[in-house]
Parts: structure tokens; C-alpha cells; sequence
């Protein structure tokens, strides 16, 4: 695949103060609170372009989309947003910590070639036509990539990682920490040999797309409308998936709104194609310790490659469902590849949601008896709490995919069922743009 350098837009902290004020996380998990938050953060917030809200007398010449190209043109004109004087790759690094363990994730931002999925780029999730129409709208309107598509490379000579350490030791064009305690930097490669040797690096690599699958569909639809050849360059964030940094968490499932669910069946239903582990509990305490116990049975059955769940309702126990007979994802997803019926989620939503409790795929896409909640601090008992209040009937509690998952279903030409992966963290927006 080809990537190049470029000459990108970034904040200038002379005209906006703190250029990290007007960072943003990605505008499809911005929450209308978080959206406020940040409007007030920095009147230059990058969340006005992204996310600017909408107005009662919006209309087909008046509304967010206007706005964020009449927000761009200015900002650029006023020196909100300056040019760099040289095109270069950008080395985007994030610190974070999960369960009080540290990690590092090192990337860099370039363009990239875009073109139709297949060798070269892979999706990994299918898309909804929604976010594409609003993406695309808000593309035509500004001329300019606002965000960031997250893709992921394969490379043991960790060329890239090591260009990118070489640029750390130079002072951080920007450094902040996010609201989830994040901490992002960006420096610039030095000119030369580094921005070639990673250009040459990429010439012979597929990626996968992360994160970002309605972006650079967007940007794929725009220059195939336009034939604009400054669009055929898409601005995208890559990570090396051998890089130890790169950490996918788990998405869990909360069931609701099943009028005849009986969960002493399902568990009955259940013994037939699973192993099932019951933790029982008759206190708080007893309650920590057993859910504690049904996390720790999970996650030895991640590490030993089995499809296993964690599994809540009010009936005083925690259960772990672990799959003893893999031949009925044969029989109910034979259209499938052996390495989509392999995973957790595939075995979830197949073998459990539709084939037991009756919610198929259009049920699924309907959002009306399937709640996600993504694995961050606090999610397993956030969704216990749920359960335990009646707002949802089931917690079904799920192991991460492995990177090595998604690469073998990708390469077999397939999507992951909706809401498989977490990419934590997220890469923001703001800290470059590329102006078509």
C-alpha cells in the first residue's frame, strides 16, 4: 500500500493558548454532555467542525455542516490553524493504564492511498448508512479531513516503532492527558531517512481497519464523487500489531426487554452444548468473591483458546458457560468461516442470542433487546448494577477477541459481528488535519 507525509493543519498555541484545550475524542462517542463540555472548553474546539450542534432553523444552506467549514475557513485565516512549513509523518504516542498495569501505544499518522476494500485494505465491522450520509456530508461542506481512520500493519522489524522512538526524544508538539487519565503526544519525524525508510516499509503491507470504517468509506465515496486527486489520500493513524502497546478489551452484552424470558431454562438449554460453572453467593461479600471467581474462570479459558461467558441474573449466582460442542456453530453458521464460527461473540450472538433467546440479527441491529457496554473501569460491575436494578434481564459477560482473530477473519474476506472490538484508547481528533 502507499502512504506519504504532508504538510498538516494543527492548533497554534499562540493564537489558541493551549492547543490541548481544543483536542476532542472521536465524533461518534462524543455524548451531547461531553459535546457542551468541550464547546466551552476552547470557543476553538475541534468538537465544532466534528460534532457542532445542530439549531431549531437549520436548513439545506444553514446547519452544523455550513458552520464547520465557516469555522475552518476562519480559523485557517485567522491563524487558529497553521500549515506546517515541511511535509513529514507524524508519531502519535498514547501512555495509559488498564487494572494499574502500564502501557505505551506508538503509531504514526500519514496519508494513505485509498481505494475499494480487498488486499490491501480489510474492514474488520460492518457499517451503517447513517454515520456515512453525515460523514459525507460534513466532508463535502469543509473540503477537509477532520478525524482520524485507525488502521493496523503487521511488521516484526518494527521499523516504524524505532523511527518513532527517535522522534520521542524531541520535544512533543502537543502532550495532554484526556478525561480518562490518556496521556497523548505527537512529534513530528525528522526529516528524511526515517519518513522514507517507513514509506518504503508500508509499500508491501495490508492493513486493517481498526476504527474509523465510516471515515474512510466516506473518503472513499467522495473522491469516487469528486475525482478530487488531492481525496485520494486518506489522513489515518496506523499501529503495528506487533507492537505490545496495542490492547483490544472486550465489549459485554446485557439483554432486555424479552417478555417470556425464563433464565432457569436458558441455563438448562445451555447444558446442552456448554460446560456451566455456577458460583453461588448469599451476601455482599460472598457476592465479590463468586463474581471475582467467574472472572478468573474466564479468563483461563481465554488463555486456553475456549469460547467461554460469563453469565448474570438475579437467581443469587454467576455462572461461566464454556462451549463443549463446536459442532453446532458448524450447523447453525455453515455459510461461515472457521475462524468467524471461532469466535466468542460469533458463539454468543449464534448459538445463544438467536438460537436460544431468539434475537436474530434484525432484532440485534434494532437496539431494542441488546444493551453494549465496553470493558473500561468499573464495566463488569456497572453491568451487574443493571441487572441488579431491573433496567436489563441478562449480563452476558465477554473475553476480548485476539488480534489474531480478527487478522484470520479479515483475511478470509469477512466482517466480525457488530460491537466485537474495543480499541483502547481511542486516537483523537485535532491534533492534524488535512485540508483537501
Amino acid at each position: 500500500m502507499e502512504i506519504r507525509p504532508f504538510k498538516a493543519y494543527r492548533y497554534n498555541n499562540e493564537t489558541v493558548g493551549d492547543a490541548s484545550t481544543c483536542i476532542a475524542p472521536p465524533y461518534d462517542v462524543i455524548s451531547h454532555s461531553e459535546q457542551k463540555q468541550l464547546y466551552e472548553k476552547n470557543k476553538y474546539n475541534i468538537v465544532r467542525l466534528i460534532r457542532g450542534k445542530k439549531n431549531k432553523d437549520d436548513n439545506n444552506s444553514k446547519n452544523q455542516y455550513t458552520r464547520a467549514a465557516e469555522h475552518l475557513k476562519s480559523w485557517i485565516e485567522e491563524g487558529i490553524l497553521k500549515q506546517d512549513s515541511a511535509e513529514t509523518i507524524y508519531a502519535y504516542v498514547q501512555d495509559y493504564k488498564i487494572k494499574n498495569i502500564s502501557f505505551q501505544r506508538k503509531g504514526f499518522i500519514a496519508l494513505v492511498k485509498i481505494e475499494d476494500f480487498g488486499k490491501n485494505i480489510k474492514p474488520h465491522e460492518t457499517t451503517l448508512d447513517g454515520p456515512k450520509i453525515d460523514r459525507l456530508n460534513l466532508l463535502k461542506a469543509t473540503k477537509a479531513q477532520l478525524g482520524l481512520v485507525f488502521m493496523l500493519y503487521h511488521d516484526e522489524k518494527q521499523t516504524a516503532d524505532n523511527a518513532i522512538e527517535k522522534a520521542q526524544k524531541n520535544q512533543p508538539l502537543i502532550d495532554f492527558a484526556d478525561q480518562q487519565n490518556v496521556r497523548h503526544r505527537l512529534y513530528a519525524f525528522s526529516p528524511g531517512q526515517d519518513v522514507k525508510s517507513v514509506t518504503n516499509m508500508m509499500k508491501d503491507k495490508s492493513c486493517i481497519i481498526a476504527d474509523g470504517h465510516h471515515r474512510y468509506e466516506t473518503a472513499l465515496e467522495y473522491y469516487k464523487e469528486t475525482k478530487d486527486p488531492a481525496a485520494k489520500y486518506q489522513m489515518a493513524a496506523f499501529v503495528n500489531t506487533f507492537h505490545k502497546g496495542l490492547v483490544i478489551l472486550a465489549t459485554h452484552r446485557l439483554v432486555k426487554n424479552l417478555k417470556y424470558l425464563r433464565f432457569h431454562k436458558l441455563i438448562t438449554y445451555l447444558r446442552e452444548d456448554f460446560d456451566v460453572t455456577k458460583f453461588e453467593f448469599d451476601s455482599e461479600n460472598a457476592k465479590a468473591d463468586a463474581r471475582e471467581k467467574m472472572l478468573e474462570k474466564m479468563k483461563q479459558e481465554y488463555e486456553n483458546d475456549k469460547n467461554a461467558f460469563g453469565i448474570y441474573a438475579t437467581d443469587g449466582s454467576f455462572y461461566v458457560a464454556v462451549l463443549k460442542n463446536k459442532n453446532i456453530m458448524q450447523s447453525i453458521a455453515s455459510e461461515k468461516s472457521p475462524a468467524w464460527r471461532a469466535l466468542d461473540v460469533s458463539v454468543l450472538h449464534k448459538a445463544i442470542l438467536e438460537n436460544l433467546l431468539n434475537i436474530d440479527e434484525q432484532r440485534l441491529s434494532s437496539g431494542e433487546y441488546i444493551e453494549y457496554v465496553k470493558d473500561t473501569l468499573g464495566a463488569v460491575k456497572k453491568s451487574i448494577a443493571q441487572v441488579d436494578a431491573q433496567k436489563n434481564q441478562i449480563a452476558f459477560l465477554m473475553n476480548p477477541p485476539k488480534i489474531e482473530q480478527i487478522e484470520m477473519v479479515t483475511s478470509a474476506g469477512e466482517k466480525m459481528p457488530q460491537k466485537s472490538t474495543y480499541f483502547f484508547p481511542k486516537v483523537y481528533s485535532g491534533f492534524t488535519i488535512n485540508k483537501i
